[in-house]
């Protein structure tokens, strides 16, 4: 079988009665979108906070950015993507409330789906760039260079951002791994033909093939991210690199 895999042929599928490449690479392509989507907005937008809160610790900024970060995090997806479907669904009547993508793509198919994964990674991701943010202005050197009179915001661009952002991209590579399978229950809620739709599908199903297809992805996108991110932190950080 593995030697097939290789070669591109991965069976066919019991459920569908068609090849599993025909199934699943469509799927896996609509979960990149989502993922794309997702990590556009949430990198930017927890990152920029992380930063601006461990920048002003124990301000109402602060304080603010960190209970929200806090609550979002806490909240599982199942009932983050009910409230919001309440909310932009029912109560105002914005949105669409499934994405079967039975016309073609959409983009308000993303919308509800990608504003779960949002609220969820953005807790996650804000609390460590404040974590790091914070651990790094209080070192020797930006101290030094306070002190020394340079400007504030040079300080942080020139000698304080770069090693505040360590931390956050390993989780946020790491966030590509629990994508593919936190996003199950997202995709199965809002309809969204997907690849954690398809793995959960071919488990009721016991598609054998199509399982054992989903795992090497899962597998290989693992070991792909763990090594991205064990080259970027080597480069992000000096003291790896020449130790």
């Amino acid at each position: 079988w593995l030697g097939s895999f290789i070669t591109g042929d991965f069976g066919d599928s019991v459920r569908f009665k068609v090849p599993v490449s025909e199934v699943l690479w469509p799927r896996l392509g609509n979960t990149a979108i989502l993922g794309i989507a997702t990590f556009a907005v949430m990198i930017p937008l927890s990152l920029g906070l992380g930063v601006l809160a461990g920048m002003r610790e124990g301000s109402k900024l602060d304080r603010t950015i960190s209970i929200t970060s806090i609550v979002t995090t806490s909240i599982p997806e199942f009932a983050s993507a009910v409230l919001i479907t309440a909310i932009l669904v029912f109560w105002l009547g914005l949105l669409p409330g499934t994405s079967t993508m039975s016309d073609g793509f959409d983009i308000v198919q993303l919308i509800l789906p990608a504003l779960v994964l949002i609220l969820y990674d953005f807790g996650y991701v804000t609390r460590m760039t404040r974590a790091s943010m914070v651990e790094v202005m209080t070192t020797q050197y930006v101290r030094t260079a306070i002190l020394k009179g340079l400007p504030y915001r040079r300080v942080i661009l020139r000698h304080a951002l770069r090693n505040a952002l360590i931390a956050p991209f390993t989780v946020i590579m790491l966030q590509i791994n629990w994508l593919l399978s936190g996003v199950i229950v997202v995709e199965f809620f809002f309809a969204y033909k997907g690849f954690g739709a398809l793995l959960l599908e071919a488990s009721l199903n016991q598609d054998i093939y199509l399982i054992e297809a989903c795992a090497m992805v899962m597998v290989f996108v693992a070991v792909a991210t763990q090594t991205i991110a064990d080259i970027g932190y080597t480069y992000l950080n000096p003291r790896i690199r020449f130790s």
